[in-house]
């Protein structure tokens, strides 16, 4: 005999789903934007340039040798040219009315942190562009010894303070291992203590340290040292967002529009911290 049995199955056509809040995908925060030179007195699209002027020799004399005069005429470096970028996010009535999420609010929220990787990850992609020298090497990982070579490349250049490091969360990794509380060739308490407490440690030998995970994580990967007047970010219109009603299609568009410009600018000022992208085995 067939017995009826009632299961959830039964009704499950009839059960409404549950929906938790919809996530924003996760970002690194804009990192790099206080850490360099900033523009912010020009609007339009013509090009920014700087100029260098050549150094000065001298050389010994006599008594009766009359001096030479040297050029010391500037010549065009570097240029920064301006370009629009853009999004938008279309919402119909429809969605709007319908939507059990913020989703008006989530969608600004998902431009302006879009906006901010955007320029995160295009001054971070100007570190290979540094001439002021490279510490490290394709297969090596990220130590202590490459930190303080890009510190004596800094010296060896001139290069003024303050200075500035950004490392992937990789190269970081291997720094923090290097100086993990029972590591026995460290002999730097301190420190230690500081690692073991907070993880990341804001300053080493006088150079501020951070960590952007929008450098694109690769085998091998590029770092920098660096004075903030090594690369320049030009802004002449800042992030903006405006809403238009598009009454024929039944809906709004979130639109949102910058000008800026971004660029080495004293590519001599900086160091490429040159590492593999790999980090210990946890």
């Amino acid at each position: 005999m067939t017995v009826a049995m009632n299961t959830e199955a039964d009704i499950s056509t009839f059960v409404n789903t549950v929906w938790a809040d919809a996530l924003l995908v996760a970002r690194e925060n804009n990192v790099m934007q206080p850490l360099v030179q900033g523009f912010g007195d020009l609007s339009g699209l013509a090009v920014r340039k700087n100029a260098k002027y050549g150094t000065a020799t001298f050389n010994q004399i006599t008594e009766l040798d009359d001096l030479t005069s040297q050029a010391f005429t500037p010549s065009t470096d570097q240029t920064l040219t301006p370009y629009e970028y853009g999004a938008q996010f279309f919402i119909t009535d429809s969605r709007v009315e319908t939507d059990i999420w913020s989703y008006r609010t989530d969608a600004a929220v998902e431009l302006g942190a879009a906006y901010g990787q955007k320029i995160d990850t295009a001054l971070v992609g100007l570190f290979p562009s540094f001439t002021g020298g490279t510490a490290g090497g394709t297969s090596t990982n990220m130590t202590w010894a490459t930190f303080f070579a890009g510190i004596s490349r800094m010296r060896r250049q001139l290069i003024p303070r303050p200075w500035i490091c950004v490392l992937t969360p990789e190269q970081y990794q291997c720094l923090g291992t290097a100086v993990a509380p029972g590591v026995t060739v460290t002999n730097a308490p301190a420190i230690q203590d500081e690692f073991a407490s907070r993880y990341w440690v804001g300053a080493v030998a006088g150079v501020d340290i951070y960590i952007d995970a929008n450098i694109t994580a690769a085998a091998t990967v590029a770092g920098g040292m660096f004075n903030p007047a090594a690369m320049a970010l030009d802004m002449r219109r800042p992030f903006r967002l405006e809403t238009e009603r598009d009454a024929s299609r039944r809906g709004l568009e979130l639109n949102v529009s910058s000008v800026y410009a971004y660029g080495v600018w004293r590519p001599q000022y900086g160091v490429v911290l040159l590492t593999a992208g790999t980090a210990p085995a946890g």
